[in-house]
Parts: structure tokens; C-alpha cells; sequence
């Protein structure tokens, strides 16, 4: 009896010239205008020219593979989806159906779960698998092992920094109206870094928002370029650690949010920016992955 693994992620242009493409589908079919494509572009460029995440995610998906073929040999099927790039999930989800497996585990590549993030990928899986048995992972950022590997990040940032220094733990920022539906999303991410504050011995934290799209609804906040301005007022702070604990690999809101536009208001502010390591494919990360995996199946 084998089992089916779809794992999945947001996906990125592998090239500078997908770029368009990828932008015409997050908006939903909409083309952007030269101005805004001109934009997205300057940012893929300041970073390289193309984010690392279809990269980053290749090797995550494939340490997983070796990983539970070394636990079960034969067992496990491993499969990628993505949300806006090639393969899509409907068409990794589709082929796993048609393999026969038993049944089917989802993972998406995010520890936070959200109607508007991680729902939506599992929702379009489980229907692409029809009547295969699917078994759908759900928020996992309060796992022991993924507070103790982000808690060593924090406290190897910090270093010999002094007490002036300040972690602020960010994600993903949705639209305020997740909370009508009862979405427990920023609550989620809340919990998560006091989990990881207090694993790294911290006595002060805060937690911010980033990346938030231009909608002229609200969305989720405080934003933390606005956070690290108003600590760059204070005396007490003479340096920012920011811990990106939403995400899980490098890519474009890592890269350019943090690392060139918050690090930018950091030293218009006169405060030294640090970031944390990501996980990438960070062994204990993946053991990590795969437990869940295991324990899903089982």
C-alpha cells in the first residue's frame, strides 16, 4: 500500500522573463500595467533577477523525498504543486490520484494557517483527488522542533549584540477582513512568536506585518517598516532583528522586503539591521517535514 505526498507552495518566476506571466496570474488573469511590471521587475533585479525559491523549494521537496524513502522504502510518493507556477497543484494532484495511492497527504509549505493561504491550496488538491482519501496537514508553527530551530536563528542573530537589541518576528500580511470569518491566521502567528521568544530566552518582542498588497482595503498591521521607524525614535534600541517566521525558504519577501527595503528605513532610522537564517533545506528542518508527513499517513 503506497501513499501519495503533495507538497505545496506559493511558486515564483524561475526566469526574469516569466515575470510577466507569474504577475498576470496572481492578479488573477489581470495583466499588469508597464509601470507596475516595470516595478516588479526592479525588485527581481535588486535581488538578482530571479527570486531563489523555485530553487529553494526544489531542494526541500526532494531532501523530503530522500527523507521518508530512507524511513520507508517504496512507501511514499512525493509530489509538487504549486500555487501560480508550473506544475500546478491541480496537476500533481491529478497525477497522484491516478497512480492509485491509498490515499494522499497535503503539505503546504507554510506554518500558519489561513482561509486566504494555506486553505486555498489544500481545497484545490483535495477536489483535483476527487474520491482518493486525502489527509490534509494543518498549522504546524507550535511543532517543538520548528520553535527550537527558529529560537537557535534567533539567538545566533543576536549573538553578542547588546540589550538595546530588538527581535521583531514577522509574516505575511492578509487583509483585515480574514477576521469576519472567524480566521485564527494573526492569532496564529502571534502565538508563534511567543513560542519562540520564550524558547530563546527573550524578555521583550514584537510582531509585525510585511508584505501587504496594494488593495485599498486595510490590511493586517502594524507594518514593520512603520515598527522599525518608531524604534529608531527610541534610545533604548540601537538594533533590529527581524525574524521572518511565516516563511520557510528565501524568496522575494525575504530578499527585497526585509533584507533592502526594511534594512533601507532601518538605516534612514540609524539602527543596524540583522536578519535570521532561513530554514531552506536545513536537515533538521526536513526530519522535521517528514515526521509530519509520517505522522499523517499513519
Amino acid at each position: 500500500m503506497t501513499t501519495g505526498v503533495l507538497i505545496m507552495a506559493h511558486g515564483t518566476p524561475a526566469s526574469p522573463d516569466q515575470i510577466a506571466a507569474f504577475y498576470t496570474r496572481i492578479r488573477r488573469g489581470r495583466p499588469p500595467d508597464a509601470a507596475q511590471l516595470a516595478e516588479l521587475e526592479g525588485r527581481y533585479r535588486a535581488i538578482g533577477g530571479a527570486s531563489p525559491l523555485a530553487e529553494r523549494t526544489r531542494a526541500q521537496v526532494a531532501a523530503v523525498r530522500a527523507e521518508l524513502e530512507r524511513r520507508a522504502p517504496g512507501r511514499y510518493a512525493v509530489a509538487f504543486g504549486a500555487k501560480h507556477t508550473d506544475p500546478l497543484i491541480e496537476k500533481a494532484a491529478a497525477e497522484l490520484a491516478a497512480a492509485g495511492h491509498a490515499q494522499v497527504v497535503g503539505l503546504v509549505l507554510t506554518p500558519h494557517a489561513s482561509s486566504m493561504g494555506s486553505q486555498e491550496y489544500l481545497d484545490r488538491a483535495a477536489k483535483e483527488l476527487g474520491a482518493t482519501p486525502f489527509v490534509a496537514i494543518g498549522a504546524w508553527y507550535a511543532q517543538p522542533a520548528l520553535v527550537e530551530l527558529q529560537a537557535s536563528r534567533v539567538t545566533s542573530a543576536l549573538g553578542a549584540r547588546s540589550a538595546r537589541a530588538q527581535v521583531i518576528f514577522t509574516a505575511h500580511s492578509l487583509p483585515e477582513r480574514i477576521r469576519e470569518s472567524g480566521d485564527t491566521y494573526p492569532e496564529q502567528v502571534a502565538e508563534s512568536a511567543e513560542l519562540v521568544a520564550r524558547r530563546a530566552s527573550l524578555d521583550e518582542w514584537l510582531v509585525a506585518w510585511q508584505s501587504a498588497g496594494r488593495t485599498p482595503e486595510p490590511w493586517l498591521g502594524p507594518d514593520v517598516r512603520d515598527v522599525v521607524r518608531r524604534l529608531g525614535a527610541r534610545t533604548d534600541t540601537d538594533t533590529v532583528v527581524v525574524c521572518p517566521i511565516g516563511f520557510v525558504a528565501d524568496h522575494l519577501e525575504v530578499l527585497y522586503d526585509l533584507d533592502v527595503e526594511v534594512a533601507h528605513v532601518a538605516a534612514e532610522a540609524g539602527l543596524e539591521y540583522v536578519r535570521t537564517a532561513s530554514l531552506n533545506d536545513d536537515p533538521a528542518f526536513i526530519n522535521l517535514l517528514a515526521d509530519l508527513i509520517t505522522v499523517a499517513a499513519s
